[in-house]
């Protein structure tokens, strides 16, 4: 595939691999991802990781043949959020991936040089795309703001959810839940580091039995159902606190306010992440062995549809599923 060279502050990258996000089956299973309908046509794909072929001028420390974990996200660096440091929230964000802007699964992508992360030879290209979800699920705890020895529930675990619960394993947390309707997730969360997964009709008795009946200090939603997030609030204490970090389907989803008022709950919503990038790969550095283990299946590119197909429905015991335009 042809590709014009890279503009000055840019490189060029031939896209390795890319990991299906959660966002991505919506899109593709949907239509849409929330209120953000598709235009066709669009590439979706936005977990990416990849290797420079090319260098634009003005480009220093980056050179052809580094690999590297890429940001999907373009940002202005000049609108009110960004020049407060809230560049996820940019007012002119362009997202790789969404209708307009093409994402990564193609061959070959130029992006600002400051869109590139490299990783050093240890991490291979697959594990290289937790990076982009694992930085989200970093993001999502600078709103949990997990102390020492507070117990924590995850709702969903899924990919997000995994990494969320192997980021929490690092904040020492006391007692981390794992609620999820599959069976092989459940094992998976145990062996990244919850300290229990059950299903979701346990979570309640569960959660209450495990707490003295208190409830768990923080939630973190990253299932997005339509009831989890009012499952969420019941299991919280009082002045809890729960985090939206999944994607919900629809536009309108019911909320329980009375829960949410008696128990003077903090709700955070997450967007994506904001430079945690750097974090998620120290800790994916420091403790491999809790990451390996997430990454189930490969795909080739002329695959994408059984990729697709497989992470939608659950199939196979799959947990990240990894496409490789290359192959």
């Amino acid at each position: 595939m042809s590709l014009e060279d890279p503009a000055p502050g840019e490189v060029q990258v031939i896209v390795d691999s890319v990991g299906i996000c959660g966002s991505d089956l919506h899109a593709w299973s949907e239509g849409s991802v929330g209120d953000s309908a598709n235009l066709y046509p669009m590439v979706l794909g936005h977990e990416p990781s990849g290797t420079v072929v090319k260098v634009g001028a003005g480009v220093t420390g980056i050179s052809p043949g580094d690999r590297g974990a890429l940001e999907p996200a373009l940002y202005c660096y000049h609108c009110e959020f960004c020049r407060h440091g809230k560049f996820n929230i940019c007012a002119n964000i362009k997202f790789l991936s969404n209708p307009g802007h093409p994402g990564f699964f193609r061959e070959r992508v130029n992006l600002p040089a400051k869109n590139f992360l490299a990783v050093p030879p240890s991490l291979t290209s697959d594990l290289a795309t937790l990076i982009e979800p694992l930085a989200v699920a970093m993001h999502s705890l600078k709103f949990a703001a997990i102390q020492p020895d507070e117990t924590v529930a995850v709702f969903g675990a899924g990919p997000i959810g995994l990494l969320t619960i192997a980021a929490l394993k690092a904040t020492k947390a006391a007692r981390i839940w794992a609620i999820e309707p599959l069976a092989h997730r459940r094992e998976m969360a145990v062996a990244i580091g919850a300290t229990v997964a059950v299903p979701p009709e346990e979570a309640r008795a569960s959660i209450l039995h495990g707490s003295s009946h208190r409830g768990v200090d923080c939630v973190i939603d990253c299932a997005a159902g339509e009831q989890t997030m009012n499952d969420a609030m019941h299991v919280s204490k009082n002045g809890g606190r729960v985090v939206l970090t999944g994607i919900h389907a629809g536009k309108y989803v019911p909320l329980e306010g009375s829960t949410m008022r008696r128990k003077e709950l903090s709700i955070f919503n997450v967007r994506r992440s904001n430079d945690e990038a750097h974090d998620a790969l120290h800790l994916m550095l420091a403790h491999p062995e809790r990451f390996a283990p997430l990454v189930t299946h490969v795909r080739s590119l002329d695959q994408v549809a059984e990729a697709f197909n497989i992470a939608g429905k659950y199939l196979d015991g799959v947990g990240k599923m990894i496409v490789r335009p290359q192959q």
